[in-house]
């Protein structure tokens, strides 16, 4: 055999990294199974949670499957805990759209969320009740997990590395600098409440309202700068696993991270829920309603997680996070576990619009018709506001320079900011 026929029977060389996508997509990396428990004891009844494991990326199609667990801890009733827990998931759903991959989609979930969490702040304004919620928002999709958060509910992680992340930020004006400063620059005032001879007692809150949070799900009595624009923090696990502890505050204000962490490890979610909600009686006892929800995100041959080692933690086998959240309530907490173990893909908590939303809109060029980023509704420019208008309330404020907003919530973002009176927009 000559050399020129050799070679045309050699096959064509081809790229090392085609190689490796081929070899990547040969080799099977199942998706985790997800197990939870769930435990809680009522004081007020206004703790509520949500979990659903069956969502469907694409309707129909049950290969994009993702699991959703939330904790709603409500304030001055029930309402607003209710109205969440029933619109928050469809309101982020439909800020998606329903044609795009698994990895344009969680790319886009972090706008997603703000989106319907605005929007369900917005729609349950427009009843006209007074009620208030935290909202802790957790969606699984695979070994990502994303994590929406307002309020003082929190979710940490403990992964097989022993450090516990700490997935939320507390917006709790007590303890959250940045957000007291915004707050005060909005146009709100905060300071303890005044008794009888003039003494300060309790915890610092917002006036008018005496709202405690800075950031929630309703509160029509209080001013809108206490917004509902969500810190939201998004990891890719390894497939060693790890288990999420979401809980209301009356777990928080009982245990630390650790110790709740620490409190299960070792046991299944079911029995894990349980031992944290018992940890925080025997603590405290119930001044609270205290609800939790474990969640365990293991590979699929592991029946439960492995309980770690008792040994020293080795300082090098830690990393911090690479961009972190500049606030006094994460402190030694928001520490990734073992190297490899947490990759972060995304972590954002400002409560402007403008930098959540960004400078992009959705836009139907043949037909000239504009969709609010916020409500989702098809409009013409002209029923609502331009794209990248002038200053809208106040002259003195900046141009909008983010997607296009219909005229309601133009001004619910203008009131956020501190650019209008703060009074909600009650519509029939």
């Amino acid at each position: 055999m000559s050399k020129t026929e050799s070679s045309r029977m050699e096959p064509p060389l081809v790229p090392l990294a085609t190689l490796i996508g081929r070899e990547l997509r040969n080799e099977k990396v199942e998706n985790p199974f997800v197990k939870y428990g769930q435990a809680g004891l009522a004081k007020k009844g206004e703790d509520y949670f949500l979990i659903k494991t069956d969502c469907q990326r694409v309707p129909g199609d049950s290969s994009t499957i993702f699991s959703v667990f939330a904790i709603f801890d409500g304030h001055n009733g029930i309402s607003a805990a209710i109205f969440a827990k029933e619109n928050l998931l469809n309101n982020v759903m439909s800020a998606i759209p329903q044609d795009i991959s698994r990895d344009e989609w969680l790319l886009a979930l972090p706008r997603a969320l703000v989106v319907g969490f605005v929007k369900t702040d917005i729609e349950f304004q427009q009843k006209g009740e007074t009620s208030g919620t935290t909202a802790t928002f957790v969606l699984i999709d695979g070994w990502t997990v994303t994590v929406a958060s307002v309020g003082d509910s929190r979710c940490i992680l403990d992964t097989q590395g022993g450090v516990v992340s700490l997935l939320t930020v507390d917006h709790r004006l007590e303890e959250n600098a940045e957000e007291r400063e915004r707050v005060t620059a909005s146009g709100g005032e905060v300071g303890r409440l005044n008794v009888f001879g003039g003494n300060e007692v309790g915890p610092l809150r917002c006036w008018p309202g005496g709202l405690c949070l800075s950031r929630s799900i309703g509160d029509t009595d209080v001013g809108e700068f206490i917004v509902p624009i969500p810190h939201v923090k998004q990891v890719k696990l390894s497939n060693a696993g790890g288990r999420l502890i979401i809980a209301s505050d009356g777990i928080w204000d009982a245990l630390s991270s650790d110790m709740a962490a620490k409190s299960c490890r070792g046991l299944p979610a079911e029995l894990a829920a349980k031992l944290v909600v018992k940890e925080a009686l025997r603590s405290r006892g119930l001044k609270d309603d205290t609800t939790c929800l474990a969640v365990d995100i293991i590979p699929s041959d592991h029946p439960v997680l492995p309980s770690i080692p008792r040994k020293k933690h080795n300082v090098l086998s830690s990393l911090l996070f690479g961009k972190k959240y500049q606030n006094s309530t994460n402190k030694a907490t928001n520490k990734l576990s073992a190297v490899g173990v947490v990759e972060e893909l995304f972590e954002e908590g400002s409560a402007m619009l403008a930098e959540r939303l960004g400078k992009d809109f959705p836009l139907n060029v043949n037909s000239g018709i504009f969709r609010c980023a916020v409500c989702q509704v098809d409009q013409p420019p002209g029923d609502g506001l331009s794209v990248n208008s002038g200053p809208f309330f106040s002259p003195a404020s900046k141009p909008w320079e983010g997607p296009f907003l219909c005229t309601n919530c133009r001004k619910k973002k203008d009131a956020m900011e501190g650019k209008r009176p703060s009074r909600p927009t009650i519509t029939a």
